[in-house]
Parts: structure tokens; C-alpha cells; sequence
């Protein structure tokens, strides 16, 4: 009787690499699949087991809303606050689905190794949906493997404490995912309609001290009236965990916090660090110390220190915070910079520096105060002398700089020498820092330590703060436009217990204490209520907007005519670029990250819209044909899903346009739509290759649905398609007229008609690459 067979599933290939060789004890095969797939034989709760161990790559699915309200034109953000969603896979193209449904064949027991926070419980949910275990069979069961670091001994423990997953925590990140998606896209597209509809350009106290100097300087005598020493301390700091993390990254290494977090989640899958996810400053009873100090003690920098805490024993570490989560983030191994890179080793340092640091003595110091009289005032001064440096020589920048005074005695005159006057005015507080920012997102319960970063991130991306010198984030014009508007509106959207109230109900449904479906309806329903009042009083907000960017009309050169009024439109270049008909008033976004030119004028058989070129930058960027009105509004039902309009996400879609290029287009007429340029399916998807009309000399072909590129004889003077199709794999003909001094063919001919993928001498002069 054959074996049982265990699935094993982790977050990443190299989780999965390095769970195999664990348990495989290096002994095991590895296939190639959409990720690697690891198999060995072993034990599993008793008895024989045949293993595969593979990995997800990040989330399999994303939440969307189904096609029929994807058209920003047709729909209103209104009805989004009640659209169901959809899941659909994050990446399609790496087949993950369709891959753990394979393997999963024949297994009777899947274990999840996910990453242990609410992101990989709900992950855990989706490898469970695709490999089928959802099923109700008794005899297929499912089990939760829980661990903090990649090495042998967490894998291990985990694989002696199976557990079963968290459908509550996978519950919460669905409800934070609805939530983000129906209110987030709800409010941008409303918004992103009206204003980039309009405007073109849319990318102290007097301190006074006379009287007390005036006393100073009659008197001119101080007098020694008190001395006083304290022994005091600083102490050591508490276990690390991801806030704390993410603002020394950015204060103190000037690393912004998205990529101190793909840094630290680097570190750990190489099995240097812990988990880099974790509120927790707390270590767990069972945590071992010494082990960890061990594996450190042949550093150069720090090996000294290390070696004395081995030698004459380190500081029980301070109590901190028990989140419930992962303990504080910890060296696993000894590292160096050459193994690393620059960014990642001083970020791997930092958590050396602070595991050691906390684990030391605290640095502990006397401090005398010495007071003074003079006249009617008083006066004193401090001074600090060092005496046991503690954990500030592993962590020098938290030192306490030394500040000797020199002896005094108890009634000692002392002659004052100078007095001087300074005279100021209050400064407005500086520019929050990332750090800061973070701090406070903190305290206000915005955003985890997951999502933080993101946050973060995604206010940079989109223009309301720019990150300057020193990491300080600066609102843009457009940023302190948004706000003063809100604030003008409904203050609420704005202020941070919004966000909080979201992360608290969310929490609620982690902790299985609210109905997931129930908060999802009462937050929708609050916030459909301030979008119908927001709606309605969004001429606050456009005043702001109206004194701040110039309108539409004055914005922009004239570039192609309306189909419409046959009146120039404008082309507005700034970010996103679009063509604006001053008669019409109507917006037509376009393609963007690249460059437009009219197209000799040419205009489309469908709506008298003058053609336009978008094209790529670089040698190998695609360059095609479209028309503004098809591209915004494709005339043809279905186009956007039937030939994967919705997937040409690499020519910029913002959410508008994005609809109906010409190499999308099915009309049998025109020269320019895919039906005339189109030759062949894609070898590497199910789109097709469609001529570039302006890629002479250097002619070539492009996928519609991906980035690959056919390279076609180069040099020819003309290369054009047919109506003929071939008989042999109904691609279309091509006409190719070689130059005279290059020609392949006999006899100096130059002409010659054929497929490129059944005629023997075209197949031998194409190149399949990758563009971009």
C-alpha cells in the first residue's frame, strides 16, 4: 500500500526550500513548477508519509468589482457602496491556482505554513480553496503549522504543534479588503472625475528676560546655595517589533519604511532574522538567549561584547509588551555585508545592535545639580559623569554625553564674568518626519504594522507628500488642497479616528467578537452616508482647487480634432495626460508613461476621431495606434474582457481608459485595428501579434496582451499584411519587400510572400523577445 501524501504550502519558494531541507534532513528531489516543488519521504504524526513541499507567491486572489462596473463612464460610485466583488487571481500568469490544485491531487493531509500574521491566515484560506481540501471529506484533513523564524528548531517545534487555521483573522483581512476597495475606489473615482475633468496643473511670541538680567548685573556676585547628586539611569531598551523597527529605519539609517519593510521580510526568508511582523516587545519565557548571543559572538563589531555578556551573564531582558503575535524580531545567524548588500546589512546590524542592547546592563550615571543665588534670583546648572555604560557601548548614538562641572562648594562666591541677552520668536513646529508620522499613526490605531508602510507609501505615490532631506514628509499643493477641502466638507474624513474605528472593528472580527458581514454593512452604510453629503457639497472643495490649478481650457496644446465638434482638443502632458475638446467638454485619458503624436492625420472609421501614436520609451517599447474616443469608450460590448483590454496594465491604465486601442479593435475595415494588422497568436499567451506599422526600418511585431516582441527581417524597405490567410495555421500573410543590397532572395529579388511561421526562410529571419 502506498504512503499517505502530505502538501506542504508556504508563503515563498525559499520558506519552502528551507522547510524541505529541514525536515528532509537535505534529502530530497525538487521539480520544476509555477514554484518548486520539493518531495521526500518521512514521517507525519506516526506513520509514513510521502511530503511535497511547495510555496504561493504572496496572495493568490485580490478583490475586485465584476466587469459591468469597471467602466468609470457608465457607472456611478454610488453603486459601488452595494456592487458585490469578485476574486480573481493577483497574478494569473504564475498559474498558482491551477498549480496546488495539481499537486494537491491524491494528498490526504495539507499543512499551511503561512506566514503567522492575519494576511498569511487569510492566504491560508485561499491555498486551501484552490488545492480543494474545502471540500467536506472527512478523510482529507488540514493543519496550521505556527513559527516565528526559519530555522530547525522553530520548524520542528512547529511540526510537533500542528494547529488548524484562523477562520476569524482570514475574516478580518476580507472585511479590511471590501471595505478598502468599495469606499477607497468609490471616493477616488468621483473625485479624479471632477477635478482632472477642470483643471490642467493637477499633478510667533516675543520672549522677554530684561528684568532678570538688569537684577544679574547690579548684584554681580552668585552664590553657592545647594549641591546635590543623584545616581540616576537609562534604560535598556525592550524586545523590537515592526513600529519600532520602521522608525529607527527611517530617523536614523534614512531608509523609508516600505523598503525597510521588504528589507527585513529579505532577512528573514535567508533566515537571518525572526519574523519582521510583530507588535510584541516581550520575549517568551521559553526564548533562548544564550543560543542566539552565541551565534553573534564572532563579530568584529560587536563579538566583544558579546563574549563578556557569555562570560559574566546578561541582563534579564525588561518586561515589555505581549501582543499575542510573534515574539520581538531577533538575530537568527551571523551575517556579513558582502552576504547581504549595503541597506540590508545595516538594517540586519540594527537588530543585532538592539537584541544585544537589550540584554545588557543600563547604562547608569550621577548627576549633580548645583544652585545659585544672586540678588533676588535663582539660578543652576546640571552636570552628568557616566559611570557604568550599559547597553549605550553596543548602541553609542543613545549614549549620555558627559558634562563635568568643576568643584563647588557649599556658600562659594563666584564672581558672574558675562551676561548676555538673547532675544527670539517662537518658530512654527518643522515638517513631520516618516518617524514621526509613524509614531503617531500608532498611537491613533491607524493602519498595523503590516500596513503601515503601505499607508505611507501610498500618500508618497500619489502626490500629496513629497519625501525631502532628512525623511521629512512635505505636502504638495495638491495634498493641502485635498485636506482643506475635506476639513470644508466633513471634517471626520480627514481626522484620525475614522481609520482607527475601521482597525477596531476589524480587530473585533480577528478576535471572533463581531460578525464579519454585519461590519462590513455597518461601515459601508456610514461611509455611502458621508459620500452622498460629500457629493453634495463637493463645490467647497472645488473653490480650494479652483484658486490653487488652472483650468482645462487654459492648460495644454493643441494636438488632434474631435470627431464630434471637429474642433482642435487640447493635450494636457501632465500626469495623467489627457486630451480635453474646450467645445464638447468632454476628457479623454490616454495612455500613459510614454509619448503622443498625431497619426498623419488618419482619422477612425467609427467616430471621425483623429488617430493618435503612443509610444514607449526605449528601443524595445511598444509602439501602437489608437483612437480617444474608442480608447475611453469602446463602441464594441465586451471588448475589454473578449481581447484582455482589462490585462494592458503596462501602458499605464489609471483606472480610466484603457478600453479599446486599435490592436484591440475587431473591425473588419479599417487598416488599423487587429483584424488588419493582426498575424498570429502569442507563443506565450492567449493574445496576438500585431503588426507595428511604424517600426520600419527595424520591423517587428507585438503582443496586444503582453510584452512580447517578434523581430522581423530588419532593413526592409516595406512589410505589410494580407487578406490571405495560410492554409497550413491560418496566420495571416505577410508581404515583405527586402532592400535591393540585403535581399536573401535569388537573382536580387526583393519581393516575397509568406508566413512567418510555415515559410522556411521568414521563420529563419524572426526573433522572439521581450519588450516592455
Amino acid at each position: 500500500m502506498a504512503s499517505p501524501s502530505v502538501l506542504m504550502v508556504a508563503e515563498k519558494p525559499s520558506i519552502a526550500l528551507s522547510i524541505a531541507s529541514i525536515l528532509s534532513g537535505g534529502r530530497m528531489s525538487t521539480k520544476k513548477g509555477s514554484t518548486e516543488v520539493h518531495e521526500f519521504d518521512g514521517m507525519f504524526l506516526g506513520f509514513h508519509a510521502h511530503y511535497k513541499v511547495t510555496s504561493v507567491i504572496g496572495h493568490i486572489f485580490s478583490v475586485d468589482f465584476p466587469p459591468k462596473y469597471q467602466n468609470w463612464t457608465v457607472t456611478d460610485p454610488m453603486d459601488l457602496f452595494q456592487a458585490d466583488i469578485v476574486k480573481t487571481e493577483t497574478n494569473p500568469k504564475a498559474h498558482i491556482c491551477r498549480h496546488l490544485s495539481q499537486e494537491a491531487r491524491g494528498c490526504g493531509h495539507l499543512v499551511l505554513w503561512l506566514d503567522c500574521d492575519r494576511e498569511g491566515e487569510n492566504i491560508c484560506f485561499e491555498v486551501i480553496e484552490c488545492s480543494g481540501f474545502h471540500r467536506n471529506d472527512a478523510r482529507r484533513k488540514v493543519y496550521r503549522a505556527r513559527f516565528s523564524s526559519v530555522t530547525e528548531k522553530d520548524i520542528l517545534k512547529a511540526m510537533d504543534n500542528l494547529a488548524q487555521p484562523n477562520r476569524d483573522e482570514a475574516l478580518a483581512v476580507d472585511a479590511r479588503q471590501e471595505i478598502d476597495l468599495k469606499v477607497g475606489v468609490a471616493f477616488t473615482r468621483f473625485q479624479t472625475s471632477f477635478f482632472q475633468g477642470k483643471y490642467g496643473n493637477l499633478d510667533s511670541r516675543v520672549i522677554s528676560c530684561y528684568d532678570v538680567s538688569k537684577a544679574v548685573i547690579q548684584d554681580g556676585i552668585l552664590e553657592v546655595i545647594d549641591i546635590s547628586e543623584k545616581q540616576e539611569s537609562k534604560s535598556r531598551p525592550s524586545g523590537l517589533n515592526t513600529v519600532n523597527l520602521l522608525k529607527v529605519a527611517s530617523s536614523a539609517l534614512g531608509i523609508g519604511p516600505q523598503t525597510a519593510m521588504q528589507l527585513a521580510e529579505r532577512l528573514y526568508t535567508q533566515g537571518f532574522i525572526s519574523y519582521p511582523r510583530t507588535e510584541s516587545t516581550a520575549y517568551p519565557s521559553s526564548f533562548d538567549f544564550k543560543g542566539t548571543l552565541g551565534a553573534l559572538a564572532n563579530n568584529s563589531m560587536w563579538g566583544n561584547c558579546v563574549r563578556r555578556l557569555l562570560a559574566e551573564g546578561y541582563q534579564k531582558p525588561r518586561l515589555g509588551t505581549d501582543a499575542g503575535d510573534h515574539p520581538p524580531i531577533t538575530p537568527i545567524c551571523l551575517a556579513t555585508e558582502d552576504m547581504l548588500g549595503i541597506d540590508a546589512w545595516r538594517l540586519y546590524q540594527y537588530v543585532c545592535q538592539h537584541f544585544i542592547a537589550s540584554l545588557s546592563p543600563d547604562c547608569k550615571y550621577v548627576r549633580t545639580k548645583v544652585e545659585f543665588s544672586v540678588g533676588r534670583e535663582f539660578f543652576h546648572c546640571i552636570g552628568k559623569h557616566v559611570t557604568v555604560e550599559g547597553f549605550t557601548s553596543i548602541m553609542p548614538w543613545l549614549a549620555v554625553s558627559d558634562k563635568n562641572l568643576p568643584r563647588f562648594a557649599m556658600g562659594e562666591k563666584i564672581e558672574v564674568s558675562k551676561v548676555e541677552l538673547f532675544e527670539g520668536k517662537t518658530a512654527p513646529p518643522d515638517y513631520l518626519s516618516e518617524s514621526e508620522l509613524i509614531s503617531l499613526m500608532e498611537k491613533n490605531g491607524i493602519g498595523t504594522d503590516a500596513s503601515i508602510p503601505v499607508h505611507i507609501n501610498n500618500i508618497c505615490e500619489r502626490n500629496y507628500v513629497q519625501v525631502q532631506a532628512g525623511r521629512k514628509l512635505v505636502p504638495t499643493t495638491l495634498g493641502i488642497t485635498l485636506i482643506r477641502g475635506y476639513q470644508c466638507i466633513d471634517p471626520d474624513l480627514c481626522l484620525p479616528d475614522i481609520r482607527s474605528f475601521i482597525e477596531q472593528q476589524i480587530t473585533l472580527v480577528a478576535k471572533g467578537q463581531a460578525d464579519h458581514s454585519r461590519v462590513v454593512q455597518h461601515v459601508l452604510q456610514q461611509f455611502k452616508q458621508k459620500y452622498c453629503y460629500f457629493v453634495k457639497q463637493i463645490d467647497k472643495m472645488d473653490g480650494l482647487f479652483e484658486a490653487q490649478f488652472s483650468q482645462l481650457f487654459d492648460s495644454g496644446r493643441v494636438l488632434s480634432k474631435c470627431g464630434k465638434c471637429l474642433r482642435y482638443m487640447k493635450y494636457i502632458s501632465s500626469i495623467p495626460s489627457r486630451l480635453y475638446c474646450g467645445t464638447c467638454e468632454e476628457v479623454y485619458y490616454l495612455p500613459q508613461k510614454g509619448t503622443i503624436k498625431l497619426y498623419k492625420e488618419l482619422t477612425c472609421p467609427l467616430d471621425n476621431f483623429e488617430l493618435l501614436i503612443f509610444s514607449m520609451a526605449g528601443p524595445e517599447g511598444k509602439t501602437f495606434p489608437f483612437c480617444p474616443h474608442c480608447y475611453n469608450s469602446p463602441p464594441f460590448e465586451g471588448i475589454d474582457t473578449l481581447f484582455g483590454a482589462s490585462e494592458t496594465g503596462n501602458f499605464g491604465k489609471l483606472g480610466k481608459g484603457a478600453g479599446m486601442p486599435c490592436f484591440l479593435c475587431p473591425h473588419p475595415t479599417c487598416r488599423h485595428s487587429q483584424i488588419a494588422q493582426g498575424v498570429c497568436a502569442c507563443p506565450e499567451c492567449s493574445g496576438t501579434l500585431v503588426l507595428d506599422p511604424l517600426s520600419a526600418p527595424k520591423w517587428r511585431l507585438y503582443c496586444n496582451m503582453c510584452n512580447c516582441l517578434v523581430l522581423l527581417p530588419q532593413g526592409a524597405h516595406r512589410i505589410a499584411t494580407t487578406r490571405e490567410r495560410c492554409p497550413e495555421c491560418d496566420s495571416t500573410i505577410i508581404e515583405v519587400d527586402f532592400n535591393k543590397n540585403t535581399t536573401p532572395l535569388e537573382d536580387g529579388a526583393t519581393l516575397h510572400i509568406g508566413c512567418i511561421l510555415c515559410d522556411d526562410l521568414l521563420h529563419s529571419l524572426v526573433e522572439v523577445k521581450h519588450g516592455y
